[in-house]
């Protein structure tokens, strides 16, 4: 079976990021011919058009990370009821400029975590909302909306005995559209 490299992109810059940590557990939850690798957003600078025809190397970089992916998992906050600036400034770098967008035909799934009731629903939402627009067919069902609470990941970082049937359930659904998109 081919290999599926799956670009993480983890939608909070906190050294102990919730989402961080979700990214980490929900990999080990992939079947093993799905290879996920984080990359890095922390540093490119903001967005601004005048740049499009230079590009920044933190930019390019991230940029040939997502070509060389076959898919992308968002793992998000939600700040505001929406999507964190960093997570839209990454979006915008890389679908720039016009005609060369990274994102095309890439399949998304979206995840997160928040200590909200709510999760990262609005969150979500509005990065589906975004994706669409990008061209990139995105995991509608199941949605996963997570609320931080004692018992989600265990001692060891892994996820607690509770989450874990209903994230393996979507990783199931995400590995299977990834498939269904780059066969």
């Amino acid at each position: 079976m081919n290999q599926q490299r799956i670009a993480v992109i983890v939608g909070s810059l906190r050294r102990e990021s919730l989402n961080r940590r979700l990214a980490d557990a929900v990999a080990a939850l992939a079947p093993p011919s799905f290879v996920f690798m984080q990359v890095g957003i922390a540093n490119l600078p903001l967005y601004n058009q005048d740049d499009d025809e230079h590009q920044s190397a933190p930019v390019l970089r991230l940029k040939a990370d997502i070509a060389s992916s076959q898919g992308v998992l968002f793992v998000t906050a939600e700040y505001n009821r929406s999507i964190p600036g960093v997570l839209k400034n990454a979006i915008d770098h890389t679908s720039r400029p016009f005609g060369h967008s990274a994102w095309s035909g890439k399949p998304a799934g979206i995840i997160g975590v928040s200590t909200g009731v709510i999760g990262t629903a609005l969150a979500q939402q509005h990065l589906r909302n975004v994706l669409a627009s990008l061209d990139m067919p995105t995991l509608c069902q199941p949605e996963v909306f997570l609320q931080e609470k004692d018992d989600l990941f265990d001692a060891e970082g892994g996820l607690g005995v509770a989450s874990r049937p209903l994230l393996q359930a979507w990783m199931v659904h995400y590995a299977s559209s990834v498939m269904r998109f780059c066969g």
